[in-house]
């Protein structure tokens, strides 16, 4: 039984993390790969470890949540290291140490394996954690679209039509340099309503339209995607119409409750446009209170934004300068 093994914090998983494991991958029968808690980022462990498993599924992935902290080549550090290591492996024979540090030297002899080193110099794969870590938009070509849409923060905004949803997205994102979503069920109402209407089976087409087109755009944006509405929007409106919403577009109105990382209402006290496409000021006033009804039914915390559209954009802002990805939303004053 040949048994590799490799270790780090992968913050973020990377190209040569990746390079790594897939040498390991092809020479050994066996694959372990611990993964360290660490303070550098504040990506959860399990989320790294979840990348690595993902895309690699048969690799063995061990969480070292009590790991040491010290990162060095001092002897206390180096024995400190070695003991965690062989204790966390109760036993289990490793036959290849795989690295791309310095630390490939002492932790293989600890181990009594095979020092295998790949692209220590990072001439295939030029890149590092910490240099991604300065700005993940700009190394994205080194990160898996699966890792990557795991970095940036998205922000839902809901509200009723003629809340200034759409106005306050694309504002948000030209300031921010980034990409936004605009509301596919406005366009694929526009396109294929009837009398105002359309079926409780277009409806199911509109979710997972939307979804697809978002995850594309997750992959373009830098740092924040700004999303006019998302699926909780269409199953409101498909309960509008229909007094109810089919199987699909239930589930991901359902899924979309953990899919943003922050929840933006739209208030609605700018005036009112009374454009062909909508119901009247006094729908918008009760399709609102339907909005803020489901959000409390789904225990969906939000932050109202109102005023003008430079008192709005001042307030979003103020949250992101306050909001860390993976973080508490209750922790935003």
């Amino acid at each position: 039984m040949r048994r590799g093994l490799t270790l780090g914090k992968f913050a973020p998983f990377h190209r040569g993390h990746q390079m790594l494991i897939e040498t390991a991958l092809a020479e050994m029968d066996e694959l372990i790969v611990m993964v360290y808690a660490t303070d550098v980022t504040e990506i959860p462990l399990h989320v790294r470890a979840g990348w690595i498993q993902k895309l690699y599924p048969s690799v063995k992935v061990i969480e070292a949540w009590d790991g040491p902290a010290g990162y060095g080549d001092t002897p206390e550090i180096r024995s400190e290291q070695e003991s965690y290591i062989l204790h966390k492996l109760d036993g289990l024979r490793i036959t290849h140490f795989y690295s791309s540090e310095f630390y490939g030297d002492h932790v293989s002899k600890a181990l009594g394996a095979v020092d295998r080193r790949v692209d220590e110099a990072r001439v295939k794969e030029p890149i590092s954690g910490t240099k991604l870590r300065e700005n993940y938009f700009a190394g994205r070509e080194y990160l898996d679209p699966l890792v990557y849409k795991d970095l940036i923060i998205k922000i839902c905004f809901l509200g009723a039509p003629s809340t200034g949803k759409t106005t306050l997205a694309r504002t948000l994102a030209e300031s921010h340099n980034t990409v936004w979503m605009p509301e596919y069920g406005a366009e694929y109402w526009r396109e294929h309503q009837v009398n105002r209407r359309i079926s409780l089976q277009q409806f199911e087409l509109i979710g997972p339209e939307h979804n697809k087109r978002e995850e594309t755009l997750t992959l373009q944006s830098r740092k924040y995607l700004f999303c006019d509405t998302s699926p909780i929007t269409t199953f409101m409106f498909a309960k509008d119409y229909h007094g109810c919403a089919g199987p699909v577009l239930t589930q991901l109105a359902k899924d979309a409750e953990k899919r943003y990382d922050l929840f933006v209402l739209c208030d609605t006290d700018i005036p009112y446009a009374d454009t062909w496409d909508r119901s009247g000021n006094h729908k918008r006033k009760w399709f609102q209170e339907q909005i803020v009804e489901d959000l409390a039914e789904r225990k969906v915390p939000y932050f109202l934004v109102s005023g003008t559209l430079d008192e709005r954009v001042s307030k979003v802002n103020s949250i992101l300068k306050q909001f860390i990805k993976f973080s508490n939303v209750a922790t935003v004053p």
